[in-house]
């Protein structure tokens, strides 16, 4: 292959990789969809027989941490211990742990953690949901 050809066919890569530029710069926004990314979500197993480390099949450090959550039982140990925000944008504080209207989440409670969803919030009381059983909490300033 002499020199001249060399260029020749560099000229021609050339050419063709800018026509391709050309062509996919030209291409309208809107027309692709981008799908979202897949989420992943992790369970951690309670007991061998729902799962073990991969790695350390004989391990029990997967299963140290597990705490055990009680529901409706403990509703009664629930208390108001105060709000914030606005009417339409409160957050209530139910055991130390902060909720908003649809808010999820486990609270301390004497006999155990309890998980608990946050329906309405109103002026002084506030809704909750624990084991499909709602019970109206109300703030006491004790």
């Amino acid at each position: 292959m002499t020199m001249n050809s060399f260029y020749k066919l560099i000229a021609v890569h050339a050419s063709l990789m800018g026509a391709v530029c050309l062509a996919q710069a030209a291409k309208p926004e809107g027309d692709h969809k981008t799908a979202p990314p897949p989420v992943s979500t992790f369970l951690l197993p309670a007991n061998p027989s729902q799962g073990r480390d991969p790695f350390f099949p004989e391990s029990t450090r997967p299963y140290a941490n597990v705490v055990e959550v009680h529901h409706a039982g403990s509703m009664a140990s629930l208390t108001v211990r105060g709000f914030s925000g606005y009417l339409g944008d409160r957050t209530v504080i139910i055991n130390n742990h902060s909720f908003a209207e649809g808010d999820e989440g486990d609270v301390n409670t004497p006999t155990g953690r309890v998980h608990i969803r946050c329906v309405t919030i109103s002026q002084n009381s506030v809704i909750v949901e624990a084991d499909h059983q709602r019970r109206e909490l109300s703030f006491s300033s004790q």
